[in-house]
This record gives structure tokens, C-alpha cells and sequence, in this order.
């Protein structure tokens, strides 16, 4: 049997869902050309608390019951331990490399429906994950960049914290509207994030206008607003699917790079494109993952 979902929405919510990953490709350029380095913790709670706050001043709603240790649970997963990896790959790899290994995610996500899901994926979905992932290589990853040991493990780990987050996420489905769900886990992932910025990094780096612009891009824009369309699109679509989404980030910022900064395409690239997009449009088209089921006993006869 097909995994659990809605087909309220259709594709027009696969493209509204695609909408925040397409927002999280801006990051890298934001963070390099906007923010100042060396302070990955604080870039962490910086683009995570304050818009969390500001949410939940809206919303005015807390957790209730289990969803305090689980809101706090998907925060540090979905935010507070995936962002200060992020920006700690980020720091020590060049972007390329860490784009790459967030192309693991479809991959990751598979692997965890399986075993906290009990969703099969199909042989399809496998093969266009790994398509993806070739993809993404060849898009933006280049034959001098310098691999970095603390850099890839951050990488890797961060991807994991994430996809992890993604699959917990449907498993226990959502019992609030999506601003605030979302403003629940920002919370709890700043505040996870806080005690830690301050006693490795200190005091937090001095704002300047460019770095005022980029944290309020990054925490209205590519935070608040992208991830409550994250996390309504998980809600109503096959996880498996919905995984392959990530890939259209790396690719975003591949295209930035070349709009902004100038980096051409040479005809690999322009083929890992093809590749990273081909695997996001087939996933969706692909049939659906199966749900494995343990069979029940039968009762004894006399």
C-alpha cells in the first residue's frame, strides 16, 4: 500500500513546496557576500530566535502535552543542529563540496522511511536519488576543491540532522497550522543554539547594514516563510518525494553564482543541471513507496 498522503493540491503544491528550497539556494551566496565569517553558532541563533520569537508573538499558541519534547526534539534537528553545521561546512569547504553532500538527502530520507516509516522505496526513486546526487556533483562541485575532514563530517552530520527531522516530522504529522509549528521548532533550536554560541564564540560578531540585510533575508525570507511552506508541503506529500525537492537548492546556487559573481557554466555543469532537475521532476512522477507491513497473528483455534 502507498504511503499515507494527500492529493489535495496536485502539483501546484509541489511547486509552492519547491518555493523554500529555492529560497534556502540563496544562502550560501548571502552568507559569503553579506556576513561576517567565523561565527557559525551565532549565524545559527541570529536567523533562527529572533524570527521564532516574532512567530510565536503572533500565533500565541504553545506546545501541548508531548509536543514540548517534540517540538523541541525537530527544532534541534531541523534547526539548531542543522544550521550551525550548515554554516560550519560552509566556513571550512568550499561551497561546491558542501552542496554536494547535501545531495545526499533523498538517499538519507529513503533510508529512514524504511526504518521509521516502513515506506519501500522502490527501485525508481533509489535510482534518481542517486542521479541526483551525480548531478549535483557535477553541477557545482569543482576538480580543485579542498576536502576538509571537520568540514565533511559537519556536512554529512548536518544533511542527517535534516533528513532525520523530515521523516519525524511525518511520522507525527503536524497538530497545529504551519507558522506555528514552525515557530515552535525555531524557538527550541535557537534556544538550543544560544548557551553554545555563547561560550565557544563569545559575544555575538557587530552588526553592519550588510549583515542587518542578510540576517533579516535569511530569517524572514529563507527561515520563517520557507519552512512553514516546508513543513505544510510534508504534511500532504510522500516523504521520499518531497526529499528530492533539496535538490533544486544547490542548484539555485549554482544559478546565483552565475548571475551574480559571474561563474560560467562549462558543459559538465550545464549536464550535472540537467541531471540534479531531471532527478527532482522524475521522483515526482515516479509511483509511489510501498508500506511495508508486519502481518497480524492469526488467532489460535481450539
Amino acid at each position: 500500500m502507498g504511503e499515507r498522503t494527500t492529493a489535495a493540491g496536485g502539483p501546484w503544491l509541489t511547486v509552492l513546496t519547491a518555493t523554500a528550497p529555492a529560497v534556502w539556494g540563496t544562502t550560501y551566496l548571502v552568507t559569503t557576500e553579506l556576513l561576517p565569517p567565523g561565527h557559525p553558532l551565532w549565524l545559527g541563533v541570529l536567523r533562527a530566535l529572533p524570527a521564532g520569537l516574532v512567530a510565536l508573538a503572533v500565533v500565541r499558541r504553545l506546545p501541548r502535552g508531548v509536543w514540548w519534547w517534540r517540538a523541541a526534539v525537530l527544532g534541534t534537528l531541523n534547526f539548531g543542529a542543522f544550521f550551525a553545521l550548515l554554516f560550519l561546512a560552509a566556513y571550512r569547504l568550499p561551497g561546491g563540496v558542501a552542496a554536494t553532500l547535501g545531495g545526499a538527502q533523498p538517499l538519507l530520507v529513503a533510508g529512514l522511511a524504511l526504518a521509521l516509516l516502513g515506506t519501500v522505496p522502490r527501485r525508481g526513486q533509489l535510482g534518481w536519488a542517486v542521479a541526483g546526487l551525480v548531478g549535483v556533483a557535477l553541477l557545482v562541485l569543482r576538480a580543485d576543491a579542498a576536502l576538509d575532514a571537520v568540514g565533511v563530517l559537519a556536512g554529512l552530520t548536518g544533511t542527517a540532522a535534516m533528513a532525520t527531522g523530515i521523516v519525524l516530522t511525518k511520522r507525527w504529522g503536524r497538530p497545529v497550522g504551519a507558522l506555528t509549528f514552525t515557530a515552535w521548532q525555531l524557538v527550541a533550536g535557537g534556544a538550543v543554539l544560544l548557551p553554545l554560541a555563547v561560550v565557544v564564540e563569545g559575544p555575538p560578531p557587530t552588526p553592519t547594514g550588510a549583515a542587518l540585510a542578510g540576517y533579516a533575508w535569511l530569517g524572514v525570507v529563507g527561515t520563517l516563510a520557507a519552512y512553514a511552506v516546508w513543513f505544510h508541503g510534508i504534511g500532504r506529500l510522500q516523504v521520499t518525494s518531497v526529499s528530492f525537492l533539496g535538490l533544486v537548492s544547490p542548484t539555485v546556487a549554482a544559478v546565483l553564482g552565475w548571475l551574480a559573481l559571474g561563474q560560467a557554466f562549462t558543459p559538465l555543469q550545464l549536464v550535472g543541471f540537467a541531471l540534479a532537475m531531471g532527478a527532482v521532476v522524475g521522483a515526482q512522477l515516479a509511483p509511489p513507496a510501498l508500506r511495508w507491513r508486519v502481518p497480524r497473528r492469526l488467532p489460535a483455534t481450539r
